[in-house]
């Protein structure tokens, strides 16, 4: 076995130290799995304020591509991941000279550029068989003339840094499409065409450094304002081929990045039931949060596994559940100027509620602030704690 294949067997003396690029929810979360595996973690995070430093066991305070702060992380840790897509590239390459880093530069760097992860979706639809949505490159006014007119309507999307709906416009004309990409500002954008979608799902898969690999059963998703609203698992629309064919696929794709860690790729299935591959996360992913209550192991532990070379988890659900986003509007009701914390006691009351909440202590409109998920015996029993909880929490179903 090679040294970088060599499993990390957490100790108490001296301590085993995982690192995570990323100071938000996603790395408070793995932080709380590690830990309960019996690592230590350290978060890089340039706020001093954040919901991962909250729970870590250190705190380096620094920016994402501080020369500094990364040699302090790669000191201390055995292992470095990432907890959101953003975190610079060469960042992770610097870190991987003197640990072990997982997922990779190169496969984050795909995820990073919308046109280099498609083409990287096409190149390997021979063995996935999806591909997705047709799309062009624009990346100056002149590149608009050259758009054929069967990618309209469509969505105009740019081609770095969008998340959660932001930097994209629908378009349906010729004319909406050159005032949304003014509007870009000139950054490179991709224009997609807007297809017949029936529902949306995410398949999270997991892989290991010896190429062993996992995947989760299928999640539909509800978004709305282009923010994750419900996932529910199983799917209530989700076929057992259409299931199978896109666990299939995500088994490909991962394998053909040869990824290490956990990755969330997300698929529109269309009216005929047919699959578009639509974007991937080189990380846990909102619509895994589910996992953490329902099943055997969680996104979070997974990835703590993958990155320490332990064995994957069980991905079996051992429940059906539905898990709610809570967004920062719910702490302002009808207006109110102040923000007001909504009836958690209310909530905790209903049957098989699970609730996590971030540690921000500001609530803005549209800020992640936690999620419930409910888990019962049958799907119909959580969804009706859902109803409930959406009647107490003020949000129209």
């Amino acid at each position: 076995m090679s040294g970088i294949d060599k499993p990390l067997i957490p100790q108490a003396m001296p301590a085993t130290w995982l690192g995570v690029m990323g100071g938000g929810q996603l790395g408070r979360m793995f932080a709380q799995a590690a830990q309960a595996l019996g690592f230590k973690v350290a978060v890089l995070e340039p706020s001093n304020d954040c919901s991962a430093g909250q729970v870590a066991d250190d705190l380096v305070n620094a920016g994402y591509d501080d020369a500094a702060g990364l040699e302090a992380l790669a000191q201390r840790c055995v292992a470095v991941t990432t907890e959101f897509e953003n975190v610079p590239a060469h960042s992770l390459a610097t870190l991987a000279q003197s640990t072990f880093v997982a997922p990779a530069a190169a496969c984050v760097s795909i995820a990073q550029d919308r046109i280099v992860e498609k083409q990287f979706f096409t190149a390997c639809a021979g063995s996935s068989m999806v591909l997705p949505a047709p799309h062009q490159l624009i990346e100056t006014a002149a590149d608009i003339a050259r758009v054929p007119a069967t990618l309209l309507p469509g969505i105009l999307k740019t081609n770095r840094l969008g998340y959660d709906g932001k930097g994209q416009v629908r378009v349906s004309s010729t004319d909406e499409l050159q005032a949304a990409f003014a509007g870009m500002h000139g950054v490179a954008c991709v224009l997609e065409k807007m297809l017949p979608l029936a529902y949306e799902i995410s398949v999270l898969v997991a892989r290991g450094s010896d190429g062993a690999a996992v995947v989760y059963p299928i999640a539909e998703n509800v978004h709305r304002d282009g923010v994750l609203f419900t996932t529910t698992v199983p799917g209530p629309h989700v076929a057992p081929d259409c299931a199978e064919r896109a666990q299939t696929a995500a088994l490909a794709i991962i394998g053909a990045l040869a990824y290490v860690g956990v990755l969330c790729i997300e698929f529109f299935v269309l009216h005929d039931g047919s699959l578009v591959v639509n974007e991937m996360a080189p990380r846990p992913h909102n619509s895994g949060h589910y996992t953490i209550d329902a099943c055997v192991t969680s996104q979070f532990a997974q990835q703590v596994r993958a990155m320490a070379r332990l064995p994957l988890g069980d991905t079996r659900q051992h429940s059906p559940a539905v898990m709610l986003n809570l967004l920062g509007d719910l702490w302002f009701e009808d207006g109110v100027a102040e923000a007001r914390e909504p009836a958690w006691d209310k909530i905790l009351a209903l049957p098989g509620a699970c609730l996590h909440l971030y540690g921000k202590d500001s609530a803005r409109i549209g800020r992640k602030m936690g999620h419930v998920t409910f888990v019962a015996p049958t799907l119909a029993q959580a969804q009706a704690s859902l109803h409930s909880a959406c009647a107490v929490l003020g949000i129209a179903l």
